[in-house]
């Protein structure tokens, strides 16, 4: 299978390009610096500049693709959310997917976005059909699976479009950022110092990238898979049993809160984004029988954190 992928240096586009490579796919990534793109990936990868360079070049390889998985997007954690960095992140997600979607992508379209499209639902169960919430990272989401869908205009093509709750991994990451938060001197769960967000109650749409990476490939590979999918694991966790389990790993207590207060003052209106309960089931994967290596999180931890 020939691949095209945007955002290939990432957290979850290195592991996706390394799956790729192992299974004996063609990868050509699309990037902003062709240099550190090819000391990151290695030189069975090509890298061609999509954003400066030939126009010839990068669309003839999306127009030739097989599978072409766009990744990129501007982190919604790595500054306080100003009017500037939130237009940033927006344009970040709409502009490149109309730009690959105007270069006429073949096979399939899998295009990532993300389950802050639903907000803040409490303890409800979230299902691929439920509407979009009314906060920033909703209405991103909505803007971005709009600019993806038109794909499904085009003659012969497939489009995907996992939401993606929060990726535990080992290089980076959320789950690194909860063992040792930003400007911490010590990581807070080995000194019996870590503990849940706000109150505790919210509900946490977690997925080990060993399994959000088999879905990506799942999603390009099965041609019965079209649209969203919740792209998470199929037991959520509060974050109280989070931080328990967590803690239990470490054998440590995990009992001391973050305070609400704290984290707003700390991060401003990203802080909402990370006290938001949603309860997501993937329920397109558990209907068409997916593989789950990690579906529980006490197992996730093991394999990360061992």
């Amino acid at each position: 299978m020939k691949t095209v992928i945007t955002g290939a240096t990432g957290f979850i586009g290195r592991v996706l390009t390394a799956r790729l490579l192992q299974e004996n796919h063609s990868v050509v990534a699309l990037t902003r610096d062709v240099v550190r793109a090819r000391a990151v990936l290695g030189p069975s990868v090509r890298c061609l500049d999509w954003q400066g360079g030939s126009d010839d070049a990068w669309k003839t390889e999306v127009r030739t693709a097989d599978a072409v998985f766009h990744l990129a997007g501007e982190s919604v954690a790595a500054e306080r959310w100003t009017p500037e960095y939130k237009t940033r992140v927006l344009e970040s997600r709409t502009e490149t997917t109309r730009m690959l979607v105007d270069a006429q992508p073949g096979g399939v379209f899998v295009c990532a976005s993300a389950v802050g499209y639903y907000g803040g639902r409490g303890d409800d169960v979230i299902t691929e059909t439920d509407a979009p919430g009314d906060d920033f990272l909703a209405e991103v989401c909505v803007a971005w699976e709009r600019e993806a869908n038109r794909a499904s205009e085009l003659p012969g093509v497939r489009v995907a479009i996992p939401r993606i709750g929060i990726v535990f991994g080992r290089n980076g990451g959320p789950l690194q950022s909860i063992l040792r938060p930003p400007g911490s001197p010590v990581p807070l769960y080995k000194w019996g110092l870590g503990g849940p967000l706000g109150d505790g109650k919210q509900w946490v749409p977690w997925v080990h990238l060993h399994d959000l990476v088999g879905m990506l490939v799942w999603a390009a590979t099965n041609t019965a898979v079209r649209g969203v999918f919740n792209a998470v694991a199929p037991n959520p966790v509060t974050s109280t049993d989070l931080a328990h389990a967590i803690g239990a790993f470490y054998g440590k207590p995990a009992i001391l809160p973050v305070p609400e207060f704290a984290l707003k003052a700390a991060l401003g209106e990203f802080a909402d984004a990370l006290l938001y309960s949603q309860r997501v089931a993937p329920t397109v994967l558990q209907a068409n029988n997916f593989p789950f290596r990690f579906g529980e999180v006490d197992a996730a931890l093991r394999d990360l954190l061992s």
